[in-house]
């Protein structure tokens, strides 16, 4: 209660003039894991009276607007939310060339987009290269706001050397970082590209500390941690669980890497015949219905589901183990099977296991008979749901959207 009293209070001061607010502008890339975390981070500013900008290519516009932000459009060239996994390539190079691309034919956008409208402070996704440099030729303050897992102490050594051993040895290799280097120096920058990317000078992080690996490594003062932040969903839709459903099962492997119809066959086959249980399929844009072959009355297909509507009622999570997924599901207090399928998503899984709260399936192994002998064995565990409700009041704890708006207005200048 005193909380709110004092955060209504904080409110109140901006309408009357006794705290000046401020133009802070946020940066991001066209994808829904980077954007979705920021929004309720964003329409909290907007609430306190600043004036929010945000670049975004035009796809995100509209939802951005939602939030009470000026959307600044900008044009990208990396491949769009709804883009096949393929176009991301294969190898590491394949992955990360295309962000320097796209963040060195981005900046001469942006800069126009801001010419006589320099904001007070630049917060950024971590893909968003162009904010750092735009804040270094403003000389205003840089705030990370990071949707996954942060460097630790030792992060370089035991995980970026190994991984970029072979390809910095590449002659393609040894191009990507020399015409890094050389956009980072012309624009003033004499940081290494490694460093630029990956050890901002001040980062909000937008995951619960429990999905954090080797978190009593990480420096507090560079990164603080909120954990989820939620808000009102209802422009998503809402969902409703079936009446008779003893148990509802919601499989989801994400926004990105969801061509996968063997997999969803096999959860097909899972729970379509379960007693009493109920299947909430997603199976994104790239896979046709109809190559599930016949699905029975008990399972839900959809293309894009209202995904915190429904793990609020849900009495088990199949996922890929993203950051926004894993964390909406300890919000939640929801048992998860995670299956997942790039990047990031196997250190989660290995979080959520290492937690209690979670078994790990590689796809390969995720069979009908596997995912249903570990659904039935997580869903009847009283052990699993005690580290749930657990891990769910630690994270409330951390403050989330409320407290991410505070550490930004503490970087203003003059704060």
């Amino acid at each position: 209660m005193i909380a709110n009293q004092l955060h209504e209070t904080y409110r109140l001061a901006y309408c009357r003039g006794m705290t000046s607010p401020a133009h802070i502008a946020m940066f991001s890339i066209a994808a829904h894991g980077h954007v979705n975390p920021s929004l309720e981070v964003i329409r909290e500013l907007v609430a306190r009276g600043h004036r929010v900008t945000y670049a975004i290519p035009p796809v995100f516009a509209e939802k951005v607007a939602g939030t009470g932000a000026e959307p600044r459009p900008w044009n990208s060239t990396l491949p769009g939310p709804d883009a096949d996994p393929e176009a991301w390539g294969s190898t590491l190079l394949d992955n990360v060339e295309p962000f320097l691309n796209d963040a060195i034919q981005a900046l001469p956008q942006l800069i126009e987009a801001y010419d006589g409208d320099e904001p007070d402070l630049v917060l950024h996704d971590i893909a968003s290269y162009p904010a750092r440099v735009l804040a270094h030729r403003w000389g205003v303050p840089a705030v990370s706001l990071s949707p996954n897992l942060v460097a630790w102490d030792g992060y370089e050594a035991e995980v970026a050397e190994p991984m970029w051993e072979e390809p910095k040895k590449t002659e393609r290799g040894k191009a990507y970082y020399a015409r890094f280097q050389a956009w980072l120096e012309e624009n003033g920058i004499t940081q290494h590209p490694d460093d630029f990317g990956g050890r901002p000078a001040r980062s909000i992080v937008l995951i619960p500390k429990a999905l954090q690996p080797h978190a009593d490594r990480v420096d507090e003062r560079v990164y603080s941690f909120v954990g989820a932040c939620q808000g009102d969903r209802a422009a998503e839709g809402d969902w409703q669980r079936p009446a008779g459903a003893d148990r509802v099962v919601l499989v989801s492997l994400g926004s990105a890497f969801t061509k996968q119809p063997a997999f969803y066959r096999e959860c097909v086959r899972a729970f379509g015949d379960l007693p009493g249980w109920h299947l909430v399929l997603q199976i994104g844009r790239h896979v046709d219905p109809a190559e599930l072959g016949d699905v029975p009355e008990n399972v839900e297909v959809r293309t894009w589901v209202p995904q915190l509507a429904i793990l609020r009622q849900a009495d088990l999570f199949v996922t890929h183990a993203g950051a926004g997924g894993s964390q909406e599901g300890l919000a939640t207090a929801t048992p998860m099977i995670a299956v997942p399928q790039a990047v990031d998503q196997f250190g989660n899984a290995d979080m959520l296991q290492a937690l209690g709260v979670a078994r790990q399936l590689p796809t390969e192994e995720a069979t009908a008979e596997t995912l249903r002998a570990t659904a039935l064995a997580l869903v009847d565990d009283p052990e699993v749901a005690r580290r749930l409700k657990d891990i769910q009041a630690d994270m409330a704890r951390e403050g989330g959207t409320r407290r991410a708006a505070d550490l930004i207005e503490a970087e203003l200048p003059g704060r």
